[in-house]
């Protein structure tokens, strides 16, 4: 237990920038839109949260502000994918590429630098129960804050009718259309809502995980969200699931590293990525035989009222 219980906390932590990652993209496609530029949004959240906590003095100012940038940049996906009706997988790439220079150009001063960002607050009572109580209880606010999302987002796609409404409109716009449902302000709702939680994902690199900026720090975890979505099946608990279990991937080479293993380093580093490429491959082989289900059927898909079937 005494290596255990270490690695398993470390798989929370490690897999929580992506939980909020794929949660953000889970609103969005359940709306009907992909976006491809969470690896962007997430950069630009660090870089962001990262600046304004530093200029600052708070970490909390930085959250905000990372949540604000990354509904800045929903809009811009929201506004060509939406109202120009353009191609959705080449908007979200160009989001990606657009975010990847960005955070690059502008965040050269602050490499190197550091600050204090948000401290653990172990939770009274819970933290003490044996074994969960370390690892789920004994971190800091934005982690606690993605459980709460993660339960959230369970009862409000099922148990409320914005849920029911937002997928009505990622299944069947035009029957959610007839309806008297307003699907382009749901998808612009939801996309923006959707990249400002993939943000704060980007900013809990920076703002709580590292507590410092680095040049692509998130390291392909917006991609990895991409893919996890597929494999929690849009499905938040699911979500939660997968991502720590890519965490705890990521926790235990760094932790072989630390142990002076006889394997390359390079090799360990590539654990995380190995397993996002076994993970499409099992998704593949289910979707092949028929078993791959839960994507809003008019996902990728631009609404156009005037069409009649």
């Amino acid at each position: 237990m005494e290596i255990i219980i270490p690695i398993l906390t470390a798989a929370v932590r490690s897999g929580t920038p992506i939980l909020y990652a794929t949660l953000g993209e889970i609103i969005t496609e359940k709306a009907g839109i992909l976006n491809l530029g969470l690896e962007g949004i997430m950069l630009v959240g660090a870089y962001t949260g990262f600046s304004v906590a530093y200029s600052s003095g708070s970490a909390w100012l930085g959250v905000g502000a990372a949540f604000l940038v990354g509904t800045l940049m929903g809009l811009i996906h929201a506004f060509i994918c939406v109202t120009l009706k353009g191609n959705q997988v080449v908007s979200g790439l160009a989001i990606t590429m657009f975010g990847t220079g960005a955070s690059s150009l502008l965040g050269r001063e602050f490499v190197g630098f550091t600050i204090p960002g948000l401290s653990r607050i172990p939770l009274p009572v819970l933290s003490d129960i044996p074994v969960i109580g370390p690892v789920f209880f004994n971190h800091d606010a934005l982690i606690y804050s993605s459980y709460i999302l993660v339960l959230f987002f369970c009862w409000f796609f099922t148990s409320t009718r914005p849920g029911l409404n937002l997928r009505a409109v990622g299944d069947n716009p035009r029957a959610a259309d007839a309806m008297g449902i307003s699907v382009t302000g749901t998808r612009y709702f939801y996309t923006l809502l959707g990249a400002g939680i993939v943000a704060v994902g980007g900013a809990y690199m920076s703002l709580a995980y590292t507590k410092m900026w680095g040049e692509l720090m998130t390291a392909g975890r917006g991609w990895i969200a991409v893919a996890l979505v597929i494999f929690a099946i849009w499905n938040p608990a699911r979500a939660a699931f997968g991502a720590y279990l890519f965490g705890g991937v990521e926790a235990f080479q760094l932790r072989l590293q630390t142990a002076g293993t006889t394997i390359p380093t390079p090799v360990l580093m590539m654990l995380p990525y190995l397993m996002t490429i076994g993970v499409l491959l099992f998704i593949s082989i289910k979707k092949g035989k028929g078993i791959l289900f839960g994507a809003p059927a008019s996902l990728g898909a631009p609404f156009f009222r005037e069409e009649r079937d």
